[in-house]
């Protein structure tokens, strides 16, 4: 690390990037890519975070590193200091505040202030690039952004308008940014990059979701704490790590590598992989959804028709390892007893699909109140219940009794996790324990996780949290529901989607297996050339029997007999 002083600046080249630290306002110049603007605000639930005086940089040069700390007046915390730490590969950005509150929104890259100078309002960084690529799947479908949209990595959301950017929940917590004009839907462009990627572990990340905001050649970003984080004293952010990359799929790695490291993810998955959770999957939905003909699809998560549909499989050469049983098997999605009109001898139908060789793995709906009492939900202001509580020792103690019912009695041999994305959002909720955010999920997904592995060790966990921190609680990332069109309205090939979203997972956690997953599916052709791809791209997971329900093209033997070849492979 070379560093040259002069009145102005800090002038240091590491020989990974060059960076340009004023000494004069709270600014620093990465070379090629961004203004850093070194303003932050941390807001509370008593008010608006806002600088109102800078000092200059202190620098302190330490085995390799330079520490740049600027001290910033606030006008809701005693003390407010954001810190450069500049080592030969990365730049790690964040703030530490010394005082009594409750977090609102965090901002870093920009803020509220007046500087010195008397300018005032919201700053934020210049951003130089051209491109922004985002590790989550949202609809429209874009991969690589052009740098003025905006980017949400979340735990919140659904299929309305604005909300459909929490298929993988979470994802990754990096951005890439590339000097190259973005492309198609789903095309990447070559090199270089810099990635910007949250170095927290589990107990950091009590935000529920990271913005991108930017305006007129300007960025900020925004963690949304909710006003579910208490500081008493000190608090320190998350820090945002710049690294230049070769593509954003090493970013990706980086991110990875960097949590690993700091002892903030785990190197790869904690429990023995066993060799059934690689067999091909069937999951009963996507026939479910085929054969609705007007009726709703959970209608027919039966055991009658899952015969019918196995049967078909079968007689033309396609014998999954695993069946998954979907929505609607239970009665209610918070306590899980099988619906007795529906699955009326449901014991015994997974003990006829072991015998055959086969696994049975039931569908779950996260976070679903549905059945519960309200003592061991989330609940709103008027008391109601919006969600599972996982914080509440009764709902952990509900898990094990369910994992125990059917993983112990009923001898199902795991679950496919979903609606992981249907978070408790609001700063009014009220929860047992303190813990929010992206924490508050893995705690949820950590109670499941372990209670299912004290039944039956080799029970097979699906998530869709392609984050690696949640390493821990996953033992298969699926890669979730198929999106359709780009901002142009042009459809974009599911195949390419699939590829994209194999990548982040590839990435992030290299260790854990991967569903490939398989609806919706937008024709014929879209499905088959899905299906022949995914065997190379992880476990296939086979949605469709008889038509596929967004086309009504029907599926014919042939078809079939290609899935069983391909799966041979």
């Amino acid at each position: 690390m070379r560093i040259i002083t002069t009145d102005q600046a800090y002038h240091l080249d590491s020989g990974h990037y060059r960076l340009t630290v004023s000494r004069t306002d709270p600014s620093a110049e990465l070379e090629g890519w961004m203004t850093l603007s070194l303003i932050a605000s941390v807001n509370t639930a008593g008010g608006r975070d806002e600088t109102y005086e800078t000092f200059p940089p202190v620098l302190v040069e330490r085995e390799g590193v330079a520490i740049f700390d600027f001290p910033q007046r606030t006008t809701e915390w005693e003390t407010k200091t954001v810190r450069l730490t500049c080592a030969p590969e990365t730049i790690a950005l964040e703030v530490r505040v010394e005082g009594d509150g409750v977090l609102g929104d965090v901002t870093l890259l920009g803020g509220r202030a007046v500087l010195n100078t008397r300018a005032a309002g919201t700053f934020r960084s210049g951003v130089h690039a051209r491109g922004v690529f985002n590790p989550t799947p949202t609809h429209p479908v874009q991969v690589v952004r052009p740098v003025s949209a905006p980017v949400a990595l979340t735990v919140i959301g659904d299929a309305s308008p604005g909300r459909l950017h929490a298929v993988f929940s979470p994802p990754p917590l990096v951005l890439a940014f590339t000097k190259e004009e973005p492309g198609g839907a789903t095309a990447v462009p070559g090199g270089p990059w810099l990635g910007a990627s949250v170095r927290a572990g589990i107990a950091g990340l009590t935000f529920t979701e990271l913005g991108y905001e930017p305006l007129d050649g300007g960025a900020l970003l925004r963690f949304d704490y909710e006003c579910h984080t208490a500081v008493r004293g000190a608090w320190t952010s998350p820090a945002v790590v710049f690294r230049a990359a070769a593509s954003p799929w090493e970013a990706i790695a980086h991110h990875r590598d960097d949590l690993v490291a700091h002892g903030l993810a785990p190197a790869g998955p904690v429990h023995e992989r066993h060799a059934w959770w690689s067999e091909p999957i069937f999951c009963g939905w996507g026939a479910q959804c085929a054969r609705a003909d007007g009726r709703s699809p959970v209608d027919l998560s039966r055991q009658d028709l899952y015969d019918e549909w196995l049967s078909r499989l079968e007689e033309h050469g396609v014998v999954p390892g695993t069946v998954v049983i979907d929505d609607r098997w239970q009665l209610t999605y918070g306590d899980l007893e099988p619906d007795p009109a529906k699955w009326p001898a449901l014991r015994e139908w997974i003990a006829a699909r072991h015998a055959r060789g086969q696994r049975v793995l039931l569908w779950w709906r996260a976070w679903s109140p549905d059945g519960l009492p309200v003592e061991e939900c989330v609940t709103d202001a008027g008391g109601r219940a919006v969600a599972a509580d996982p914080s509440n020792p009764a709902y952990r103690r509900r898990i094990q009794e369910i994992m125990e019912r059917l993983l112990g009695d009923l001898g199902a041999d795991g679950f496919k996790i979903d609606f992981t994305q249907w978070f408790p959002s609001g700063s009014h909720l009220k929860t047992y324990g303190s813990t929010w955010g992206l924490a508050l999920l893995h705690e949820l997904l950590a109670t499941m996780y372990d209670a299912a592995k004290r039944v039956k060790p080799d029970a097979l966990m699906i998530t869709h949290t392609p984050h690696p921190a949640f390493g821990d609680v996953s033992d298969m990332i699926r890669l979730n529901d198929v999106l359709e069109r780009d901002p142009c309205d042009n459809p974009v090939p599911a195949v390419d989607q699939l590829r994209f979203r194999h990548a982040v997972a590839a990435h992030a956690m290299p260790g854990h297996l991967i569903d490939t997953d398989q609806w919706p599916m937008p024709s014929r052709a879209d499905w088959l050339a899905y299906a022949e791809a995914q065997p190379s791209l992880g476990v296939p997971a086979l949605y469709y029997v008889e038509s596929i329900d967004n086309s009504g093209e029907q599926i014919t033997g042939d078809d079939l007999r290609l899935v069983a070849k391909w799966w041979r492979r």
